[in-house]
């Protein structure tokens, strides 16, 4: 009986002791600069994302607008059809507009005959997002054929 009770008052007397100096662990200080620089790292995370997608959707915007030219494009009337002016209409919630004009060219002397005359063709198209597209080319048409 002697053992045990000398076993129970060693055991009471080391719980009771004062804790050691070096305690495992974080302070205070030191889980708000974590939490600190936790915070700034998300916040730039967070914007890298957003101007991704904000970037991937101007592109989607660029190709939709893209592909309704190439459409307006392969659809414009034949080289002697084509007369200046303007053409109109919609495609998948874009708006378009074709303006046909007399290509100006001082290259080719007035008093030569040419065969082919160059007409500028102008598309623009609308976005729904109220973002144009403007698209230049020049097309030739036959002089005879007016």
């Amino acid at each position: 009986m002697r053992y045990a009770s000398t076993g129970l008052r060693e055991a009471s007397r080391l719980s009771h002791s004062t804790p050691p100096e070096n305690n495992a662990g974080f302070t205070l200080i030191e889980a708000l600069v974590a939490l600190a620089i936790i915070a700034a790292v998300l916040a730039s995370v967070g914007s890298l994302i957003g101007t991704t997608a904000h970037g991937a959707r101007s592109i989607e915007d660029h190709l939709a607008r893209l592909e309704t030219a190439r459409s307006i494009m392969g659809a414009l009337p034949a080289r002697d059809q084509l007369a200046p002016g303007t053409l109109s209409g919609e495609i998948a919630d874009h708006r378009w507009w074709v303006d046909v004009l007399p290509f100006a060219s001082q290259a080719v002397s007035p008093q030569s005959r040419p065969q082919w005359v160059p007409q500028a063709v102008v598309i623009t198209i609308k976005s729904a997002n109220g973002t144009p597209m403007k698209i230049d080319t020049l097309r030739l048409q036959r002089v005879n054929a007016k």
